[in-house]
């Protein structure tokens, strides 16, 4: 063990990990590999991890962004953050099976756009650029929509004082910032139409509220998950913020013994795309770093469920197993 690495007791955050839409996102394309076989063509990484996407693609998955390296005839799965008008339009012409694997909560803002733009709506989106989610979502018209990242890209958007406006928001944002970014948003624009329910999904927020809950009571906080997952960062981001030092890892390889010198008790949690096999991983580094008591913060027990596409949720494919 590393000399002054005294960690103790290890904090599980509850709830962690897999939510209901990458659960279904991942089951549509093991299904699509067992009803189709290999090779399976799926749009873009069907969830941000290195894990999952490693483990797919042995079973036989390719992961592309053009739609022209897909061959005639294939399967193809668009991934759990959804894509633009332009792309099902694609995928269509080149007559491809398509699957989409779209989250339901990602579904539900593009409907409420399609309805909002019929009755003469502009929008607002509050959002990462350049994250698959908001090119998708931006996708869904040719005009209208403006993304802010920050309350400075609100004060310089340039919209006629007669444009109805309708704010949507990425799924996965931090639900702090997004709440400041909407303030602004409310200020220059006090007539603007907000979501009926709010865009940020159930399980963004359940994680992040049990990290508000698990930071103040330990020293550090791990965080399993990708660079590229958002929600995943916005966990760390929330810890830091509460003023614990916080670390991100892909797999338990990239824990540093540096970061828990001097520090006896360790949050852990794990972003929406990251599964528990990991945390499990994790939990045997930190054991071996001295570990030797772990369990979980009481938290929100997760029932939501999402049913599969036509063609993947029929009876001979939903027995238990």
């Amino acid at each position: 063990m590393t000399a002054n690495v005294r960690v103790q007791e290890v904090l599980l955050a509850e709830p962690r990990g897999f939510c209901a839409g990458v659960d279904r996102a991942i089951e549509i394309v093991e299904r699509a590999l067992t009803k189709f076989g290999a090779p399976i063509y799926v749009r873009h990484e069907i969830v941000h991890n290195t894990y999952v996407v490693n483990d797919l693609k042995t079973k036989g998955v390719i992961f592309i962004e053009d739609l022209a390296d897909v061959p005639p005839g294939a399967t193809l799965i668009f991934s759990a953050h959804g894509v633009s008008k332009a792309i099902r339009t694609e995928a269509t012409e080149r007559g491809f099976t398509v699957f989409d694997a779209t989250c339901p909560l990602v579904t539900k803002v593009h409907v409420e756009m399609a309805k909002l733009r019929k009755e003469g709506y502009d929008f607002i989106m509050i959002g990462h650029k350049g994250h698959p989610e908001v090119e998708g979502t931006i996708g869904q018209l040719t005009e209208g929509i403006h993304l802010v990242e920050g309350v400075a890209d609100v004060e310089r958007m340039q919209v006629s004082p007669d444009t109805p406006l309708a704010v949507v928001t990425q799924t996965t944002l931090s639900v702090d910032d997004a709440a400041e970014i909407l303030a602004a948003v409310k200020r220059r624009f006090p007539n603007v139409r907000e979501p009926k329910q709010q865009d940020i999904c159930y399980a963004t927020q359940n994680r992040q509220d049990a990290v508000k809950v698990m930071a103040p009571n330990v020293d550090v906080v791990v965080v399993v998950g990708s660079l590229s997952s958002s929600n995943s960062n916005r966990l760390r981001e929330v810890a830091q913020r509460l003023g614990t030092d916080a670390y991100m890892v892909d797999s338990p390889e990239d824990l540093q013994p540096e970061w828990f010198v001097g520090k006896t008790r360790v949050g852990l949690t794990a972003g929406a795309s990251a599964p528990e096999i990991l945390v499990t991983q994790v939990i045997a580094r930190l054991r071996a770093l001295g570990a030797v008591s772990v369990r979980s913060t009481p938290g929100v027990l997760e029932t939501v469920h999402f049913p599969l596409p036509m063609g993947l949720g029929d009876k001979s494919m939903n027995q238990p197993g």
